[in-house]
C-alpha cells in the first residue's frame, strides 16, 4: 500500500491505482485518475462517522468544494478568520462540519436526496483512530475506512 500524503492528510492509503517509478531524481509515483481520487477522498471524508479534523475540513473545502476560506465563510454565514482558526486548530464546530458535509455530498451525489444526506450526517460519532484506504476499481476509486479494531468495508 502507498501512504498518500500529497493530499495533506495523514490517514489516506492507496491499495492500488498507482505505480512507483524510477526517475532521474529518485522514486516517483504515478496515480491513475487523480481527479477521481480527489472525489473519492472527499466522499470518504464526508461519509465517515467521526468529526472532520481541521486538515480534513480544509481538504473538503479546497479540493471538494473548490472554495477559499473567505468563500466558504460567506457560504456558511461566518467569517474568514473563524474558518482559518477551525482549520489550524482542528476544532471545527459541529454545525460547520455537518453543513460542509451536506453541501459537498449534495453537490457530489446530485441524485441523493437531502434527507438521505442529512441522515448520514446525523450518525457522526466521536473520533477514533481511522485511516482511509482507497482502491482503484475498473473505472473509479472506492473508499474503505479502517479503525484500529478492524475493517468497515469498501464503499462505492
Amino acid at each position: 500500500m502507498y501512504h498518500y500524503t500529497d493530499s495533506g492528510l495523514k490517514n489516506v492509503w492507496l491499495a492500488n491505482g498507482y505505480e512507483i517509478l524510477r526517475t532521474p531524481y529518485g522514486k516517483g509515483v504515478a496515480i491513475r485518475d487523480l481527479d477521481g481520487l480527489f472525489v473519492a477522498i472527499c466522499i470518504a471524508l464526508a461519509k465517515r462517522p467521526s468529526p472532520l479534523t481541521g486538515s480534513e475540513f480544509r481538504y473538503v473545502r479546497s479540493v471538494g468544494l473548490m472554495e477559499s476560506q473567505a468563500g466558504l465563510a460567506k457560504l456558511l454565514g461566518s467569517n474568514e478568520e473563524l474558518v482559518t482558526r477551525w482549520e489550524a486548530s482542528g476544532k471545527v464546530p459541529s454545525w460547520a462540519d455537518k453543513l460542509v458535509r451536506l453541501i459537498y455530498l449534495t453537490s457530489a451525489e446530485g441524485n441523493v436526496s437531502n434527507a438521505t444526506v442529512i441522515e448520514r450526517i446525523k450518525v457522526t460519532k466521536s473520533a477514533e483512530k481511522q485511516r482511509i484506504v482507497l482502491r482503484r476499481a475498473r473505472s473509479s476509486w472506492a473508499a474503505k475506512t479502517e479503525s484500529q479494531c478492524g475493517d468497515a468495508g469498501f464503499a462505492a
